[in-house]
């Protein structure tokens, strides 16, 4: 299968076979901004220690280039949830999703109106980003290891069921994040995943007691079970650690280090 997510401009990379459907959608690189080391050179992630000024700035140039201004930007205070919201129906604030600082604790929005620029933060953790090109709906997910786990993948697709939208004809992108040769986990993690899936999603790591974890796979099958078509999910071969010319990576970087954002919209 191709790669879906095409680079576009050198500060990220979109979703070209969505351009169809009317729906801008993508994943930023760690191109072309004016960040500082350690979190050189495109961070937009504002809770890490970077110069708030240079964060703002490299946001600044994203959204010119999108054509989306920072004030369309939807954004939540991300806490590895299962939490999803209707944008379409919330009586919003201007501050409530303002991208500076948003005061909802969720990782998973979903709207119908054009003018929503949706976007969430990552450093390894897997976007999961949704389209009902029929229905004009659009979401966008934050999956952690524990947001996958406990299914923010179906609270999504439950989300834009209620809207109408049959399931059968949603479609899913599994974005760019870490990839199975370098995710390595224990026992605490592995011990919350349901035992027949892990042929599937685990490999025995050289440490004992630990495994290599494949998250992509994982929201795969979730999906699957939710109701979205296998040929309606395409998953990216990018990989946040492996790619290090392009991305952030929370393990390869110990931590300190930039975040990408995942970013859809309606045109």
């Amino acid at each position: 299968m191709s790669e879906l997510f095409q680079e576009q401009h050198e500060t990220y990379l979109q979703i070209n076979e969505w351009e169809k459907y009317d729906v801008m959608a993508g994943f930023s690189t760690r191109k072309a901004g004016v960040s500082k080391p350690p979190y050189n050179t495109l961070n937009v992630g504002i809770h890490v220690d970077d110069n708030k000024q240079d964060v703002l700035q490299n946001r600044q140039y994203i959204a010119s280039h999108l054509k989306k201004p920072l004030d369309q930007w939807k954004c939540l205070n991300q806490v590895h949830s299962t939490r999803v919201l209707n944008l379409a129906k919330e009586e919003t604030s201007k501050h409530q999703f303002f991208h500076e600082n948003p005061s909802e604790d969720a990782d998973g929005m979903i709207t119908n109106h054009p003018e929503h620029l949706l976007v969430t933060y990552y450093a390894d953790c897997v976007p999961l980003y949704f389209i009902a090109p029929k229905q004009k709906w659009i979401g966008l997910a934050h999956a952690g290891w524990r947001g996958t786990v406990s299914g923010i993948g179906r609270e999504m697709v439950n989300e834009l069921v209620k809207q109408g939208v049959d399931s059968s004809q949603i479609q899913v992108a599994i974005g760019p994040c870490i990839s199975q040769p370098y995710y390595e986990v224990d026992d605490h993690v592995i011990n919350q995943i349901p035992q027949e899936y892990h042929t599937s999603i685990l490999t025995p790591s050289q440490n004992e007691n630990r495994y290599l974890l494949d998250l992509k796979e994982l929201n795969f099958i979730y999906l699957q079970e939710a109701g979205i078509l296998k040929e309606h999910v395409s998953i990216s071969q990018y990989c946040t650690y492996r790619d290090q010319e392009l991305f952030y990576s929370f393990r390869r970087d110990h931590g300190l280090t930039g975040r990408m954002m995942a970013f859809i919209s309606l045109k």
